[in-house]
């Protein structure tokens, strides 16, 4: 059994299947907007690589800790709905 693209006429039926479903007028269109996703996606894996390499400032490593976060403890135990309320 052979790869899938072995022979020049199966790439050619691929082609003009691709032409029959999308239409000789769209497949320009979409040729410019793959290969300007392309593009994009591109410059934003370089500005990722080169965010990587970047060396942290000296007052971002040095952060302060996170104060502790405050709240209520709720009990499970109890049904929603019979919360005692307490008159201070």
């Amino acid at each position: 059994m052979g790869r899938i693209l072995d022979h020049p006429a199966q790439l050619l039926i691929i082609v003009l299947l691709v032409v029959i479903l999308f239409g000789a007028k769209r497949l320009p269109d979409a040729a410019r907007g793959l290969g300007k996703s392309l593009r994009i996606f591109k410059t934003e894996v370089e500005e990722m690589k080169k965010d990587d390499v970047k060396k942290p400032d000296a007052n971002t490593s040095q952060a302060a800790p996170a104060a502790p976060l405050e709240g209520r403890v709720v009990d499970e135990t109890r049904p929603q709905g019979t919360e005692q309320h307490r008159d201070a």
